[in-house]
């Protein structure tokens, strides 16, 4: 009798109240659907706050169920079998048949249709290759090769697995899966884990459809994944667990991102914020900071951005503490917070401008709230994080920040504005200046900070500046098991001289050569030398192209990131 332990792992929200996760015995991935905006509609403003009375719509969320199982791939029982290959799997002996046991098992009960087919269609197991058959002969209704690579040895490959195999029930209308690698008894435990957590990832997030703004949208009919011959038990609990929180992390940040600036506003990013903070109330506290009190905080860099809005800013500060336990390292994640970025006077022009895609400047500060959803789930001992964001738009009107206008930055330092769409640096200088504040010993910010980092690193891949070599290590180890693609950049001093004003402590921008560079030694000059610092430029994948929607980039590195914090704190 093959052996069977089902984990139950939904993704889940109730349509009846999106905004609060139904409490089942099951382990859930569960993301927050945006809330409509509360706003005031006061007269002067009504054409304003109801532009085009878009309202998000409130769609429940498609659940799957993860089982995992040990059961012979023949017998199992299902819509669609789906095999993991590698190039090196798909060898044949003299007689063309698979050397792999699994694979010549199938195809043994196909009478050679898996290899004939694998051959007509020139299915070479390279990454994003995929077949998938019609059959009879076997528990399942159809059997899928999904290539994996010559030999897989980060996350990418296996979440692209789970991203497949959902794609591959999409079109064929599945509602049951099951996954197996043609060659896994080589993994070690820890390994086969890993491998689990990555397909679960890919799976879930390959899933989630953003059609809340959508007047139709088809409904998903795949309801549980299982997963063979990678492990059981409690430690294979745990892991899909956390992919799951993880996930409902990544989806919120999408979500944020992919809001239109009409909907998501500064002061809706603040109630979003808020909602997290009530939500998992036990660890974490809100503080919301209006323009008034951050003028009493002199943060005059910030606020001079937000000068030209009707909206308002809101400068968020969510606090996580543990549930029990001494704190023994303080962290702070700082995001970019700009809802919409026009340019201001210096107005975004002309071919690659990009105008219509930035509701996206606000996708550091995504990373940062997404992160912080996913800690509020998993409740990490030992470490104390602060996520901060100061809100706002940069927009052109009467009372807006001029080109050549100096502002004053909470610690003291004049800046001459010569460009008012290098904007998100101004307001990360008073939100690092306040994270200092809250004496914390390492900050993280993110920001889509600037066009000459996609230029340098393409659209997948965001550029790392920091001077401590032990922050970069515990990153890049965080993002190794992530898979999120970081480069590190120098942070060169000797092109600080570009940043030289001639009235003030400092412009704003400096030449267009080295613009990532420079953007970085800007920041680091509101950061304490006692603190570790990293700058994450993440203007390229924050956004996916080829999809037309936002990525979650960052979220599942950060999370990885201060859970390693909190297991050294430990």
């Amino acid at each position: 009798m093959a052996a069977i332990a089902t984990i139950f792992v939904s993704f889940t929200t109730t349509s009846s109240s999106p905004f609060l996760t139904r409490l089942t015995s099951r382990l859930h991935f569960a993301a927050f659907p945006l809330r409509s905006p509360t706003r005031k509609l006061m007269s002067h403003t009504l054409a304003r706050a109801t532009l085009g009375l878009t309202h998000p719509s409130n769609i429940e969320t498609p659940k799957i169920s993860f089982g995992s199982k040990d059961v012979d791939v023949t017998e199992w029982k299902g819509d669609i079998l789906a095999v993991g290959v590698t190039e090196k799997d798909l060898a044949r002996d003299a007689n063309s048949k698979f050397e792999n046991v699994i694979l010549r098992k199938i195809d043994s009960k196909l009478g050679g249709l898996l290899a004939e087919a694998s051959s007509e269609e020139d299915f070479s197991g390279k990454v994003g290759q995929s077949t998938v058959l019609r059959i009879t002969g076997l528990g399942s209704k159809r059997v899928g090769l999904i290539g994996l690579g010559q030999s897989p040895s980060t996350p990418s490959p296996f979440k692209g697995l789970g991203e497949a195999v959902v794609e591959a029930a999409k079109s064929s209308q599945a509602s049951s899966v099951a996954v197996v690698l043609a060659s896994s008894e080589g993994l070690s435990a820890q390994s086969k884990l890993s491998t689990a957590y990555a397909i679960a990832s890919g799976a879930v997030l390959g899933l989630f459809e953003d059609n809340r703004y959508k007047s139709e949208a088809k409904k998903s009919t795949l309801r549980s994944i299982d997963i063979i011959g990678l492990g059981m038990g409690p430690e294979l609990e745990k892991k899909l667990k956390y992919a799951g929180d993880v996930s409902s992390g990544i989806i919120f940040g999408r979500e944020l991102v992919n809001s239109p600036a009409n909907v998501l506003t500064p002061g809706v990013l603040a109630e979003e914020a808020a909602k997290i903070a009530s939500t998992y109330s036990d660890v974490f506290t809100a503080k919301i900071l209006n323009a008034e009190q951050c003028a009493e905080l002199k943060m005059g860099s910030y606020l001079g951005v937000a000068a030209a809005s009707e909206n308002p800013p809101h400068f968020i500060h969510l606090c996580y503490k543990p549930l029990s336990g001494p704190v023994n390292v303080k962290l702070a994640l700082v995001g970019k917070g700009l809802t919409f970025d026009s340019g201001g006077y210096n107005i975004k022009t002309g071919p690659g401008c990009s105008i219509e895609l930035m509701k996206f400047d606000m996708g550091g500060s995504a990373a940062v709230l997404g992160t912080a959803k996913a800690l509020g789930q998993i409740k990490p001992l030992g470490v104390e994080v602060h996520f901060i964001v100061a809100a706002c738009e940069n927009m052109i009107s009467g009372t807006g920040m001029r080109p050549g206008d100096i502002v004053t930055a909470s610690n003291g330092k004049t800046i001459e504005v010569n460009n008012t769409d290098a904007e998100g640096r101004l307001t990360l200088a008073d939100a690092l200046v306040y994270a200092c504040n809250q004496g914390v010993e390492k900050i993280i910010d993110l920001a889509t900070l600037t066009g000459a980092c996609v230029v340098a690193l393409g659209p997948s891949i965001a550029g790392v500046f920091t001077p401590s070599d032990d922050l970069a290590k515990e990153v890049f180890e965080a993002s190794d098991v992530s898979g999120e693609k970081l480069w590190r950049l120098p942070l060169e001093e000797s092109y600080w001289e570009t940043m030289k004003s001639g009235v003030a402590d400092m412009l704003n921008t400096g030449g267009r050569q080295g613009g990532a560079i420079v953007a970085a030694l800007f920041l680091k000059q509101f950061v304490d030398e006692k603190v570790q610092w990293m700058h994450i430029d993440m203007a390229g994948p924050v956004w996916n192209d080829k999809k037309r929607s936002a990525t979650g980039f960052g979220i599942a590195t950060l999370v990885e990131w201060v859970l390693k914090n909190a297991s050294k704190a430990n």
